[in-house]
This record gives C-alpha cells, sequence and structure tokens, in this order.
C-alpha cells in the first residue's frame, strides 16, 4: 500500500513561522511535523509515499530527500498553481495504479491507527474511507455524519453554530481505491469534500467514515501548535521523541549542556548541543531547539525556541514561540502568544506583548515596547526599499551577503537570459558589493553589463537602450558616508516601481533564489563606449544653439564624483568657456555631508563672482542632482531654482505640461499659466514623477530637490542633461540667472515635521480630514487643504520615518504661519 502526503500548503494562519518556511517543516519537538507522519507511516508498514508539494517545495525536497534515512522511498510531485486536495492528488496518479492508498496531510499531528481504519476499509468494502475524529468546537472542520455501520449519509464543510449538527469532523485522512481518481478532472482545481465526494454520496458509492479513538490535531493556528507540543510532552501523542528521559517528563537530547544550578521542571525537552546555564528556569511545557543557549536568570514557561536562538540573561519568555537564528537579549520580555520569526533581534529590555507578531529579519530596539505586530509593511525596517533604493550602513546592514541574496531575488524576477547594466559611484564599498552583486547576477542566468563607475544619469540611460532588462547602481548615502543604497532600475532606467518593488521583496524573504544549470552561467561584459554614447545623444537632443554666440563663460563644480568623467569632455564640445572645480575621482569622500556641500558651494559663489562668469552649478556626486549660483556669486535653494528653470522652460516652449510634486509652491502654477503653460501635480515619490515624465505633452518636471527631467532626453531625473539645457536656454534668453529670479514673484511656504508613532498615523489622517469641515481638500498625496483665499496646508505622513511632514502656504508669512501652527496642533492632539 502507498501514500499521499499532502505537503503542498503554505500554513498563512502561522504566520511569521511559515513566512519562510512550509507548515510541514514546523518543528514539533524538534522534528518536522511531516516527519512524525511519515514515521507513522512507516510504523503501518506504508515505506512508499508520494508527496505533493507546492509552496517552498525546494525546502521539503532538501530536508527528506528520497527518505532513505527514514527508511522509505519518497516520490515529489509538484503542482505549478495550487489544485485543491483532490486535484493535487490526481497530478499524482501515475504513482498510485493498481492498489488502495493512503491520502493524509503532511500537517497535522496524529497517531491514529492507520491500519485498524485499513482494515474497516476492506471488511466494509468501501471506495473511500474517511477518517473521523470527535472534536470540541467543530466550526473550522468538516463535519460528517454516519450511520451506525459507518456509513457517510451528509457532509458540511465549515459552519457556523447554527449549522452544527455533529462534533464527528473530517480529519483529511483518506483511504481511496485507485479508481476514485477517474472523478477528478486533471489539471483543474478540485477539492474531495467540497466537489468529489458530494457526487459519490449522490450516486450511492460506498462511502464510510472511520471514527478513530487516537489523537490528532490539526497545526492551523498558533494556539493549535503550542498545544501539539505540551500534548507530545504529556505524553498524548505516541510519537518518538528523540533523546534522553534524564528524570520524569524532562526530555535532553545529545551533546546538551545543562548546569546543575539551572532549575528545570518538566514536562519539557531540551534539544541537541544546546546550553542551559546556571540560574536559568525551563518550566513546563517548554521546548528549546537544538543549539540554542539559554543564559542565567532567564526564564521559559510554556516557550517553544526553534534552533540556534539566543536567551538572553535575565529574560522572561511565556506561552510564546521564537523562532529559529534569533537573538533575544539580555532583560527583554515576551508575553504569552507572542510570534517571533526567524532571524530577528529583540533588542535588551525590549518588551513585546500578548499576540504580537514579528516577522522575520526585524530588530526590536533596546526597550521598546512592542503592542502591535511588527511585519513586513511596518515601521522600522518594515520593508527592503526605502525612498533611495535598499539602504544600510556598509557592512553593517549592507553586507556582501546581503547584496549577494538581493541580487539573486532580481534576477528571479526576470527572465534567464536578460540583461542587467550594473553601476558604482566612486566609492571603494560600492565597488566591493558591486562584485559580488555581478556574481550573483550571472549565476541566476542574467547577463551583465558592467559599467562600471558611471554618473547615475549615464547609467539610467544605458540601462533604457538596447534591450537591457533593468539595472542595479551602487552609491553611498547622500549625507552618510557611512552607508549605501542599491539602486534597483527597470527597463526604462527609472527607480522599480512599488509594484515592482514588492514582487523582489516577496522572493527574497521567500529566499526562492534562481540558480543557473552550469550551462547557463551568464556572461559579464564592459560596454566600451557607455559614456561617449550618452554625451553625443545628450547633445544631439538638447538644444545648446546660441551659447558658443553669447560667449558663455561658467564655473562647475564636480563634487570629486562621477559627474568628473563626462562633463569636461562633453562641455568641451558645446563652445562654453568652462572652469571645473573636484574634476576628480574622489574615493575618500565619495558622499556631500551638508558642511562640504556648503563649504564647496561658498567656493563656487566666489569663483563665480570673481571669473565673471554668467551662472555656476554644483553637482551631486553622482551628477544627479545640481545645486544653482547666479552671476552674482549668490546661491539660489532648490525651491526657488526650480521656478526658474521652469519658467525659461516655459517661456521657450510656450506651452505644454509639467509634472510637479504637489509639495510645490503654487507660484510655479502662475509661472507655467503666464507662458501658457499647464501644471500637473504628482505625489511626491520619484516614481510618480518619473511616471508622469512618461506623457508625451509634459515638456519638463523637477522635484524642487535639485532634480530635473528633461523630457527631450530622457524621462528621468538627470543633473547632467538639466545642466546643457540650462545653459542653452541662458544664452537664448539674453538676461541673467539673477533677472530671471527677480521677475518671479516671491513664495511664502514654510514646513514643520511631527514625530508620529507610526500606530497612530492612520488615525492622525482621519482628524485631519475631520478637522477639514467643508473646506476644499486634494488627496493626490497626504491631504492638502485649500482655505477660500488660496492658502493651503498639505498634511503627509513620512514613508520611512516615524514623523508627519507638514506644508504650508499663504498669501504672506503670516498666513503660511498660522496655517502651520494650526495643522500642526491638528496632528499633535490626533496623537492623543
Amino acid at each position: 500500500m502507498k501514500a499521499v502526503v499532502m505537503a503542498g500548503g503554505e500554513g498563512t494562519r502561522l504566520r511569521p513561522m511559515t513566512a519562510n518556511q512550509p507548515k510541514p517543516l514546523l518543528p514539533v519537538v524538534n522534528k518536522p511535523i511531516m516527519e512524525h507522519v511519515l514515521r507513522l507511516l512507516k510504523k503501518h508498514g506504508i515505506d512508499e509515499t508520494v508527496v505533493t508539494v507546492q509552496f517552498l517545495a525546494t525546502l521539503i525536497r532538501n530536508y527528506f530527500g528520497d527518505g532513505e534515512e527514514l527508511g522509505m522511498k519518497l516520490h515529489y510531485v509538484a503542482e505549478e498553481v495550487p489544485l485543491g486536495t483532490a486535484g493535487s492528488v490526481k497530478n499524482a496518479e501515475e504513482h498510485l495504479h493498481g492498489e488502495p492508498f493512503i491520502v493524509i496531510s503532511g500537517d497535522a499531528l496524529t497517531d491514529i491507527d492507520l491500519s485498524d481504519m485499513l482494515r474497516f476499509h476492506r471488511e466494509n468494502g468501501a471506495m473511500v474511507t474517511i477518517g473521523l475524529k470527535r472534536v470540541a468546537n467543530p466550526l473550522e472542520f468538516g463535519i460528517i455524519i454516519v450511520d451506525d455501520e459507518g456509513r457517510v449519509q451528509r457532509f458540511l464543510e465549515k459552519p457556523t453554530w447554527g449549522q452544527v449538527f455533529s462534533d464527528t469532523v473530517n480529519t483529511g485522512i483518506y483511504i481511496m481505491e485507485p479508481e476514485v481518481l477517474e472523478r477528478v478532472a486533471a489539471g483543474e482545481v478540485v477539492d474531495w469534500s467540497g466537489d468529489v465526494f458530494p457526487e459519490l454520496l449522490k450516486e450511492g458509492e460506498p462511502l464510510y467514515g472511520y471514527i478513530a479513538d487516537g489523537y490528532w490535531e490539526d497545526v492551523g493556528t498558533h494556539e493549535s501548535y503550542l498545544s501539539a507540543q505540551a500534548d507530545v510532552l504529556k505524553g498524548l501523542v505516541d510519537v518518538e521523541i528523540d533523546g534522553f528521559e534524564v528524570s520524569p517528563g524532562v526530555w535532553v537530547g545529545e551533546g546538551a549542556e545543562i548546569d546543575p544550578e539551572a532549575v528545570l521542571k518538566g514536562p519539557l525537552y531540551i534539544g541537541d548541543y544546546a546550553k542551559v546555564e546556571a540560574g536559568a528556569e525551563l518550566r513546563e511545557y517548554s521546548v528549546l531547539g537544538s543549539n540554542a543557549v539559554v543564559r542565567s536568570e532567564a526564564f521559559l514557561h510554556r516557550t517553544v525556541v526553534h534552533d540556534n536562538v539566543y536567551i538572553g540573561a535575565s529574560t522572561n519568555l511565556r506561552g510564546c514561540v521564537v523562532g529559529k537564528n534569533t537573538d533575544v537579549m539580555s532583560g527583554a520580555r515576551i508575553e504569552e502568544g507572542a510570534i517571533i520569526g526567524e532571524e530577528c533581534v529583540i533588542e535588551s529590555e525590549a518588551y513585546l506583548s500578548n499576540d504580537i507578531k514579528v516577522y522575520p529579519f526585524k530588530t526590536i530596539e533596546a526597550g521598546a515596547v512592542v503592542n502591535t505586530n511588527v511585519i513586513w509593511e511596518s515601521r522600522g525596517q518594515r520593508s527592503l526599499f526605502g525612498p533611495r533604493g535598499v539602504s544600510g550602513l556598509i557592512n553593517v546592514e549592507i553586507t556582501p551577503e546581503l547584496a549577494v541574496r538581493l541580487a539573486s531575488a532580481y534576477a528571479t524576477t526576470l527572465k534567464k537570459g536578460s540583461v542587467v547594466t550594473t553601476s558604482r559611484d566612486a566609492s571603494r564599498a560600492a565597488r566591493t558589493l558591486k562584485r559580488a552583486v555581478v556574481s550573483a547576477l550571472t549565476a541566476g542566468a542574467i547577463d551583465v553589463r558592467d559599467l562600471e563607475a558611471v554618473p547615475m544619469p549615464v547609467a539610467r540611460y544605458n540601462t533604457s537602450h538596447s534591450g537591457v532588462s533593468g539595472g542595479i547602481a551602487i552609491r553611498t548615502t547622500p549625507g552618510d558616508p557611512q552607508a549605501v543604497d542599491l539602486v534597483f532600475l527597470d527597463s526604462s532606467g527609472a527607480d522599480l516601481s512599488p509594484a515592482a518593488q514588492r514582487k523582489l521583496e516577496r522572493v527574497y524573504s521567500r529566499a526562492e533564489f534562481r540558480r543557473a544549470f552550469p550551462g547557463e552561467i551568464a556572461e559579464l561584459s564592459f560596454p566600451s563606449r557607455g559614456v561617449e554614447g550618452y554625451a553625443q545623444e545628450l547633445l544631439r537632443r538638447i538644444d545648446t544653439s546660441g551659447v558658443a554666440e553669447a560667449e558663455m563663460k561658467v564655473v562647475i563644480d564636480c563634487a570629486g564624483g562621477t559627474g568628473s568623467l563626462v562633463l569636461p569632455s562633453l562641455l568641451g564640445r558645446i563652445g562654453a568657456d568652462v572652469l571645473t572645480l573636484n574634476n576628480r575621482l574622489d574615493e575618500a569622500s565619495p558622499t556631500d555631508t551638508l558642511a562640504k556641500q556648503m563649504r564647496d558651494l561658498q567656493h563656487l559663489g566666489e569663483l563665480v563672482s570673481s571669473s565673471r562668469a554668467d551662472f555656476g552649478v554644483r553637482f551631486d556626486p553622482v551628477a544627479e542632482r545640481l545645486s544653482i549660483v547666479d552671476e552674482k556669486g549668490e546661491l539660489i535653494d532648490n525651491e526657488r531654482a526650480l521656478l526658474v528653470v521652469l519658467d525659461l522652460v516655459a517661456a521657450e516652449r510656450g506651452g505644454g505640461r509639467v509634472a510637479l510634486p504637489v509639495t510645490t509652491t503654487r507660484v510655479a502654477e502662475r509661472v507655467a499659466r503666464f507662458h501658457g503653460a499647464e501644471v500637473q501635480w504628482t505625489p511626491t515619490a520619484t516614481d510618480e514623477l518619473t511616471k508622469a515624465a512618461k506623457a508625451d505633452d509634459i515638456v519638463f518636471a523637477g522635484d524642487g530637490r535639485g532634480g530635473y527631467i528633461m523630457p527631450e532626453f530622457t524621462r528621468t531625473t538627470d543633473g547632467i542633461a538639466a545642466f546643457v539645457r540650462l545653459l542653452g536656454l541662458v544664452a537664448r534668453t539674453r538676461l541673467s540667472v539673477s533677472q530671471i529670479d527677480r521677475r518671479i514673484p516671491q513664495a511664502h511656504q514654510l514646513r514643520r515635521s511631527v514625530p508620529t508613532p507610526w500606530a497612530v498615523k492612520g488615525s492622525v489622517m482621519r482628524a485631519v480630514v475631520e478637522a477639514a469641515g467643508e473646506r476644499e481638500i486634494d488627496t493626490t498625496d497626504g491631504v492638502r487643504v485649500v482655505e477660500p483665499d488660496g492658502s493651503w496646508a498639505l498634511v503627509l505622513p513620512d514613508t520611512s520615518e516615524a514623523v508627519t511632514r507638514i506644508w504650508a502656504e499663504g498669501a504672506d508669512s503670516d498666513t503660511a504661519q498660522r496655517l502651520l501652527d494650526e495643522w500642526a496642533a491638528v496632528v499633535e492632539r490626533a496623537e492623543g
């Protein structure tokens, strides 16, 4: 007789324990549930089994292999998509010909007498025998009524209390004759209880229910998971416990070290090579995984600790589950029902209240009081992606190992044989990490075009051409020389959309990375004309007429960044007189600190003034953004510079639309309208501005932070293109930069940040909408409340920090200040 073990479920109710591993691999007293099931089958003489897999199937295959270690022969049948309980077995039909077979769940703990169930099946000449069990709460199961002889009379799947007519439920254990599979359509979603069994019952086929006396627990919730551990320790389940019973109810695995001064009150289990120090206390129904460490004065009661977990001194854990490779530091306290995912860090003195769920790879800060779930969408390290890609401290948060996993996840989201660009800034850290990224991409069957050190605009341009599917650019985090950003690009050279980011995150969190076969290892190439092609296309598309005739003189500061690889040679072809500063790759200072930026801008202003240049610009170290200094050497702040460039573009184009974020002063609307152009307001996220710039009638876009999009050349932020465009505009307008600035009305806009806990951000925004009353509101991004006189305030919860941002603009500074104070007070009151 053969068996089919159903092992394809995701176990969504058991997350975060099943966030990165399939439910059948969850350990019960340090053995996966499915291993207990296979040992039960072996005990009853069934040594050939088909395992149906779907979710994280590789992990199950890797763990059990061919079954030799269990003395069994295992076959695996994978579902491309879930096919239902019957469709899954139909998928394994080729292994099930000629004799009855048993179907059993790989994620339910049981010791039901399968031999007696088989006897019952044969004595009654049944086509199908369903294993039944009497339970106290049948709401989560299918109810089945049988007559005195065991023949099935009626089915009801997952009833309400008003529909409960029996406490006899379907265990999901079936013995079947092979002809039953003829009733199941191949490749379709079919369920036994919902589709096949009712049809057999209607046709009068011999369908029987075997009411079992043994133990059965559907480990489908966190509560049932903990109770299953306790039931094994109490001896209520006939399963094997590896180890030695050193005293009644106290089981200890091989190589475990337990100090004589430790307090053990069974029943409990301590895994192989675990260590329990003096003064630690382990109480009833606790399970300690292999290689776990419990330090002195720690207290555990009804707690399940998975493998390789560190429990610090003076910690207190009650009725919780701690996932593998997690560190719980000294003095931390975890209460009843809390579930901690794998590879988390619970720092010292942190407190996790009842029923909290912490998803894998999270850090709970020292002293934090956590009373809401910490999942991948929320607070702290809630998500891989921030406003600048994936960011973190070099060799602390962003390591070569992390870079490999991220690049492997990215490769997995693309088709084999796709082409991806890689690039970096001038820093050594970016160079090191890029090598790791390149290795992971080629190992994932992705061809790599390594642009090496180039400005971000060049990386984006080369990614958007010649059949490239995407790119990864690595740069030092702006303002933080100790941190680095991994920027993932799509086929247009823009940052990945939120949807694509989520797809990558899902692959990353499940560690389902594609690996190429030896003959599929992809190629690495180094394009020789990436910079030259960019420069040629830029000069072809951007209008530089009039520059030579106007005898333009400009000063540019390359900031020691990758812009120095392009700008000097590019400007030599335009005909302007150019003085360049910091025209080198500066590995020691690969980013802008505020002090360095202000010092360089002051020096730039002095040079512009003394050399009587028309204006000056300073690029950021990757040449994506620029700051502008007028002919007098005065710095034009970024928000004002946006209006200057907008005025020049709109005046020359005489129409079209410009895309600007909703935080921009409404003076921009007056400037655009004066020249016959129209403003399209966008959300503040960079990808939203890029998305808007793809429209054919968009003639300009800018973010107010030194980033400009010139759609005639590129639909992404490009400081080099913006500078070349500005050079031509100023040359042709015959006005100085300061004159252009003076003709634009002054804006009266203020901003403020109000600290806001993540847990109350939603209620804060609700309070803002309520406080707006009858006033006009705009929800393009956050909530913008417009007053009758046209003044406005925008309240916007920050996506990456625990703050709420507020902008206010009025006809004068007093009005703006009054609005800012009013809405800051609304936010503060809503916080409670």
